[in-house]
């Protein structure tokens, strides 16, 4: 492990454009240092300095395809990658008892199950969206959709993002859906309609809607919709800069350090 003063974390998925951004934010970042860097097997920048690659300079830090010796020796793993890599690296996490950070979205529910298992002896901080922005409006949706009854006020929640996002919809929309749902004490599973085609009928009273756009560079963006007769209310989040999750990565892992495992969200982690 390392000294107290400094955590050491280990980025999985580092070649890619979230992991070159988590190692540009630890480098920049006071308390936190990059203990190693993990990307899959067969990848073109296997053996190369993570911090040459993120474009901050020689760090001694070699991308290898192999967790298990970076996951012993660090206190803690920022993960954005795919599902089924998450749920490997849960396991690993557990195994070394540290911190296990995951934005990754897309998970299904066996996923989620395997994660929550792993979560018994590592401690996870998993959020559909690191920003503290997100999460604020997040809780606001809460508030809105709890004060507005549902057979006046119609809830619609709009992302678009990235031709490359391949998850829909995206993790943010779906955790803005879960606040709506709470707020009306209703299961999101069970009211939510994921798409519209062809003659559907009126729309059903009650139910959230979801509606996903894909197109060009959009590094995010949200609006909660509460549509009310003669009146609309719209509560939104544009994200500029993917900076914005890496800071909320690494300030989930500086709080998870040292606290008892389990499964904690950014909401946890804000104090929401």
């Amino acid at each position: 492990m390392t000294a107290l003063t400094d955590m050491g974390l280990v980025v999985v998925g580092a070649a890619g454009r979230m992991g070159q951004m988590l190692i540009r934010t630890i480098h920049g970042t006071e308390g936190v240092t990059l203990a190693g860097a993990i990307e899959h097997g067969g990848s073109p920048h296997l053996g190369r300095d993570a911090g040459e690659l993120a474009g901050v300079g020689k760090l001694s830090v070699t991308i290898t395809d192999d967790p298990l010796p970076a996951f012993a020796k660090a206190d803690g793993v920022l993960d954005f990658t795919q599902p089924a890599a998450t749920v490997q690296f849960a396991g690993y996490a557990a195994q070394a008892r540290i911190v296990h950070v995951i934005g990754t979205t897309g998970c299904s529910a066996e996923d989620d199950a395997a994660i929550a298992a792993a979560a018994r002896h590592a401690t996870i901080v998993k959020s559909g969206n690191m920003s503290l922005g997100v999460n604020l409006l997040a809780a606001l949706v809460e508030q809105a959709a709890r004060a507005l009854d549902p057979a006046d006020f119609d809830v619609e929640i709009l992302e678009m993002h990235h031709r490359m996002k391949v998850d829909a919809p995206s993790g943010t929309a779906l955790l803005l859906g879960e606040a709506a749902a709470k707020g009306r004490g209703i299961a999101l599973a069970d009211s939510s309609v994921r798409s519209r085609d062809g003659h559907t009928g009126a729309r059903a009273a009650g139910t959230i809607g979801f509606a996903t756009l894909r197109g060009g560079s959009v590094v995010g963006e949200h609006a909660v919709i509460l549509a009310g007769t003669g009146e609309r209310i719209a509560l939104s989040h544009h994200a500029e800069d993917r900076g914005i999750f890496a800071r909320g990565a690494v300030k989930a892992a500086l709080w998870g350090r040292g606290r008892k495992p389990g499964l904690y969200s950014m909401k946890d982690v804000l104090g929401l």
